[in-house]
């Protein structure tokens, strides 16, 4: 049995917590690069707009591609900690 304060599963609450928030980060840069696109291509699709639709996206994809293999791995190790009954 492993103790309520395990420093590895504490350690892995953080990575949860920090890959939760680096998700809602990452999608709602993709959210605001695709309400820019549209707003841009009914109005004016100028330099500005290309920008942050561009800037957005990268952002976005930095942000996301980490977040969801660490939360994958964070899923993963639970779960092979309950089937090992730890």
């Amino acid at each position: 049995m492993t103790s309520p304060d395990d420093p590895v599963r504490a350690r892995r609450g953080q990575v949860a917590k920090y890959t939760r928030l680096a998700k809602r980060i990452g999608y709602l840069l993709y959210a605001v690069a695709i309400v820019t696109f549209v707003i841009g291509f009914a109005v004016s699709f100028n330099a500005a707009v290309s920008a942050i639709v561009i800037g957005s996206l990268i952002a976005g994809s930095v942000l996301l591609a980490p977040a969801i293999v660490l939360g994958y791995a964070v899923k993963a190790a639970e779960r092979d900690d309950r089937e090992r009954g730890l």
